[in-house]
């Protein structure tokens, strides 16, 4: 799926159209002529574990992995409470 207008996204072998869910931002890179959508305050699709936050000690986040570093190295856990919002890493 592409985005199109802004608005939806298209899939560009079949044209089927849908909205996303919550809000989203349009942009274009600078280095390359197309455009990306990025979804915003919609962590509803994120996984969630058990977790202690270290800022308000609630005990649930949402979480994702990232690869921070080199490629031979291990990726980056990136995890965001679910009460208070704050990130944290954790290297492995």
């Amino acid at each position: 799926m592409f985005p199109s207008g802004g608005k939806e996204f298209v899939c560009k072998k079949c044209g089927y159209k849908e909205s996303p869910k919550g809000k989203f931002q349009s942009f274009k890179e600078k280095s390359k002529d197309r455009e990306m959508m990025v979804l915003e305050d919609d962590l509803t699709v994120l996984p969630r574990t058990k977790i202690e936050c270290p800022k308000c000690k609630h005990n649930e986040a949402f979480w994702v992995l990232r690869q921070t570093r080199a490629a031979d190295e291990p990726e980056t856990r990136i995890y965001q409470c679910v009460k208070c919002k704050h990130k944290w890493r954790e290297y492995q």
